[in-house]
């Protein structure tokens, strides 16, 4: 039986696999996601590269909605329209987590957020917004 972390990471994007993007654990049915820092996620010397933690952004709130449409029984293809990042400070040395939440998942749209975080949850370091196509 595959349990449902292994499931989620079976389904991103080789890319997540490329950051080292792990599941850390489940909160209700949205994975929260974890990226250790290295030097293939370094951008200026001590600081966390932006497209990096956009890419974790964007895994985290493609995780939340596969999770989403999981529990709705809905098999669609997914496909990011749009996404709005929004960096609020410099990621550090450290593992940096994101947790996806779907706000709305119509037939043909969803709208989710993402936002990153290190040492504290309520000082979050990117949010992010994603508009997502859904195809059946």
């Amino acid at each position: 039986m595959v349990d449902a972390s292994e499931s989620i990471v079976r389904h991103l994007p080789p890319y997540a696999r490329g950051l080292g993007i792990e599941i850390e654990r489940m909160e209700g049915h949205a994975p929260v996601l974890a990226m250790d820092f290295s030097e293939r996620v370094q951008g200026r010397p001590g600081y966390l590269h932006g497209g990096a933690l956009s890419g974790l952004l964007e895994m985290a709130a493609i995780a939340a909605l596969q999770e989403e449409l999981a529990q709705e029984n809905g098999k669609k293809r997914i496909k990011p329209v749009n996404v709005t990042i929004e960096f609020m400070r410099g990621g550090t040395v450290q593992r940096t987590y994101a947790l996806g939440r779907v706000t709305r998942a119509g037939r043909r749209i969803a709208n989710v957020q993402a936002e990153a975080w290190q040492d504290e949850r309520d000082r979050p370091i990117a949010t992010a917004f994603l508009n997502i196509a859904l195809r059946d």
